[in-house]
């Protein structure tokens, strides 16, 4: 029997506790879903229980230990526990195994193929992070729309990236804003297009453990932002369509929901919290867009004789 080659491209996703299980199975179904070519590898960290790994092996979804990454000196996220889980996103950098890797968050929702991203030009793993397209990834939105006290002071919608397409929305849908465009500059890791590069990884990893990660208030995101300021390739909202973009007032001006290949569930509550509430009780319309592809998956996997977890 022929052995099957070992994929080039992947999807990774990230879990490091159970709470996220739902969010990833429902991301791995809709990538299936929208007929992507390419599997989805799960990144699990030794703080994820090892019993939960025959639910994903039941569904044929990959996974792969690695190791659980901080920084060696103690930044303080006790405004952001989940802060402390972000930094093993730097993970896929290291992943030399494959030529490229496309990182998604287990909270986000592929609503079209975006395939397009493993042909993405970037630069070459011999570089080793010294070039000018090192990885691609969306802008963070700076607007703080919750008014969360702890974010820096200057998160507000004069700086953000987005704002910067108000009054060119058709342009917003195919190119990414300007990572010149106001005074941040700043990356949402919850999507990463990567060349894994050993020599990359080491480079990070060692600015992880420098004191600088003191100054890190967003983990892996800041650092990236950092290391690599104006040497990523910034990508249109459409391929990390931060749910809160979509609400009035934020980004609705360049937001339109039939060109979004990708929606992110930033912040609590996450969809699955919501899987009881009535469609009235729902907090953001946008999480019944996620209901819906979880009702099929579930629909699909009793259908296959898979057990609920």
């Amino acid at each position: 029997m022929a052995v099957e080659p070992q994929p080039r491209r992947v999807w990774t996703t990230l879990i490091t506790n159970t709470a996220y299980l739902p969010g990833l199975l429902t991301l791995d179904y809709s990538l299936k879903f929208h007929k992507s070519a390419y599997p989805l590898v799960t990144l699990y960290t030794d703080t994820f229980p090892t019993s939960m790994l025959s639910v994903l092996a039941a569904r044929g979804i990959p996974y792969k230990r690695i190791p659980y990454l901080l920084p060696s000196v103690h930044k303080d996220y006790t405004n952001d526990p989940r802060f402390y889980d972000c930094w093993s996103k730097l993970t896929p950098f290291s992943l030399t195994e494959y030529d490229r890797v496309v990182q998604l968050d287990s909270d986000m929702l592929v609503l079209r193929n975006m395939d397009e991203l493993m042909d993405l030009e970037l630069d070459p793993p011999e570089l080793g992070g010294s070039g000018s397209r090192v990885f691609a990834a969306g802008h963070a939105c700076v607007c703080n729309p919750l008014n969360k006290p702890h974010y820096p002071k200057d998160w507000i919608p004069a700086h953000c990236a987005f704002t910067s397409q108000h009054d060119k929305p058709d342009e917003a849908q195919k190119i990414g804003p300007d990572p010149a465009v106001g005074p941040l500059g700043f990356i949402n890791g919850g999507l990463q297009v990567v060349n894994p590069s050993q020599a990359t990884y080491e480079r990070i990893i060692n600015y992880m453990n420098s004191e600088k990660a003191l100054d890190f208030d967003f983990a892996d995101q800041s650092l990236l932002s950092d290391l690599f300021r104006g040497r990523w390739v910034p990508l249109p909202y459409i391929y990390n369509a931060l749910k809160t973009m979509r609400w009035p007032g934020v980004h609705d001006k360049i937001w339109r929901d039939e060109e979004v290949r990708n929606i992110h569930y930033i912040l609590a509550p996450k969809p699955w919290d919501e899987i009881d509430l009535d469609d009235d009780a729902a907090k953001d319309e946008s999480h019944k867009w996620w209901q819906e592809y979880n009702n099929r998956r579930l629909e699909t996997e009793r259908a296959a004789g898979i057990q609920e977890y």
